[in-house]
């Protein structure tokens, strides 16, 4: 048997993360970079493995067993979620299973890379003694060369690697992040092969369309990294090569359709309907994202997809394709409802766009639309929130994601928090969403109370709501309507709101 050189590891946190959520509700998606970098490496001549904790319902106990029986000379875990700001509370699961495996097998070298990793790598080294390396970027080419070392001598000589050195933190230079026309020849793919497929599921309305099955699903990139700097954002930080910040690393990165319908044929093959196309900007270039959608039509595949596109990409011409395609859902960027609060965090983008329209424009090619919505952005206050739950329940769109603003590390805001004094999370748990521990941004003008609670409660009127339960039924039938109303019965707790007396 070939020696295994590197085990790439997904943590498994999801209670920690969803809380009740998690057990039925919460998505378990593919870790497409694991994937992704199991694919390189296996293509540099290394043995290779991925286990995906969260998939196979591992607890901490049962991972370090898993790990130690494989016995790979590295073991690294790939902390990017199910959007790139997953990346810091998937941080919960990945640390705590590093501590057990570091404590039961100290001879095992751990490796950690991701979006957080990236912002944060020498604070992840100085908080953590069970992590070992951590990479500085997107890591494809730190791990190779790392892997062609024994994981003791010359590692000043792998870019981008960081590690400890006589009680001393070392972040050795920057490495080059995968070029676009070496993405097929270095990141040919997803290690399918290496995941357990039937085990991942999407989210309860993406299925919808799909008579409510929400299994078997995949997902992939088609791109990679965003051209936008939007300030809440740190999508781009994989791409550090010397900035600090994201907004600094705008690179957009794509492989070319004629390489992207393989993963697309594999996926039709294996009887895969549900896709996700997870690019944070799939409908952005259309030289890029038509001609995918051309050859998916072109074969007659059937998919049932959904993928994020901002306001201002979405044109008349383009929709009639998307549909034809497959893309029955597409994610729009809305943020807020008030411009002065939008154009002060997006910058430049869509302020004169006319967001009803595109809205409209969307549904009737039979296109559902996802409104993604941020409440406490720095210049909300009650009325701006008000501003934009009144803008969510007139568009009653067929799902809408409603969440408070964070400052992601690697983001701008992030920055701008740490300098001003704002509180942030005191656990990785705390960047989620929908953990007991979040703990959102307070604004100029409300506290972070004010916002979770707000937050909170825009989430259960829009779900709620007649007008959306009706369109619901209409469109989807009982089914969709039952599991959402199931779905408002889980209470989030949340540890600040406990005994607090919020104002309005």
């Amino acid at each position: 048997m070939k020696q295994l050189d590197v085990l790439f590891i997904h943590p498994n946190a999801a209670y920690r993360i969803y809380q009740d959520l998690a057990q039925n509700y919460s998505a378990i998606e593919p870790p497409i970079w694991a994937g992704m970098l199991a694919s390189h490496c296996r293509l540099k001549g290394f043995g290779v493995d991925i286990l995906d904790c969260e998939a196979l319902h591992l607890n901490d106990d049962q991972a370090a067993r898993c790990i130690m029986e494989l016995n790979p000379r590295l073991v690294c875990f790939v902390v990017y979620g199910q959007q790139p700001s997953a990346s810091s509370q998937n941080m919960e699961g990945a640390t705590t299973l590093s501590a057990v495996l570091k404590d039961r097998a100290p001879r095992i070298k751990i490796l950690f890379v991701g979006g957080h990793v990236a912002a944060l790598s020498r604070e992840v080294l100085a908080s953590h003694s069970s992590i070992d390396f951590v990479c500085q970027n997107e890591g494809v080419y730190t791990i190779s060369n790392l892997l062609q070392t024994n994981l003791k001598d010359k590692l000043e000589a792998v870019d981008g690697l960081g590690f400890r050195k006589d009680g001393d933190i070392v972040l050795n230079k920057p490495s080059p992040i995968v070029a676009k026309e070496d993405l097929p020849a270095q990141m040919p793919g997803i290690a399918w092969d290496l995941l357990p497929l039937k085990e991942y599921r999407t989210s309860l309305w993406h299925s919808y369309p799909n008579g409510s099955k929400r299994q078997p699903f995949a997902a992939l990139y088609t791109s990679l990294g965003c051209p936008m700097k939007c300030s809440f954002c740190m999508i781009n930080i994989i791409n550090r090569q010397e900035n600090e910040y994201s907004d600094g690393s705008a690179i957009f990165r794509y492989w070319d359709p004629e390489h992207i319908i393989k993963e697309f044929d594999f996926f039709a093959a294996q009887g895969i309907t549900n896709i996700k196309i997870a690019d944070e900007l799939f409908v952005l270039r259309a030289d890029h994202f038509l001609k995918i959608c051309e050859m998916i039509i072109e074969r007659g595949h059937k998919f049932n997809i959904w993928c994020y596109s901002r306001v201002d990409t979405v044109k008349d011409q383009y929709l009639a394709t998307l549909k034809k395609a497959g893309v029955n859902w597409l994610a729009l960027g809305i943020e807020s409802g008030n411009t002065r609060v939008r154009k002060d965090v997006t910058k430049g983008r869509f302020e004169d766009t006319d967001i009803r329209s595109v809205v409209k424009k969307v549904r009737d090619q039979g296109i559902n639309v996802i409104g993604n919505y941020i409440f406490g952005l720095p210049e909300d206050d009650m009325a701006s929130m008000q501003m934009t739950l009144d803008l969510a329940l007139e568009l009653n769109t067929e799902e809408a994601n409603f969440y408070s603003a964070m400052a992601y590390p690697g983001s701008p805001l992030y920055g701008i928090a740490k300098k001003e004094g704002w509180e942030l999370p005191s656990t990785y748990a705390g960047y989620s969403q929908h953990s007991y521990y979040t703990q959102p941004l307070p604004t100029k003008h409300l506290s972070a109370q004010q916002v979770l609670a707000f937050r909170d409660e825009a989430w259960m009127k829009y779900h709620t709501s007649p007008k959306f339960l009706d369109l619901l039924k209409t469109k989807f039938g009982p089914v969709a309507v039952e599991e959402t109303l199931k779905s408002t019965k889980i209470k989030l707790r949340r540890k600040i709101l406990e005994g607090s007396v919020i104002t309005r």
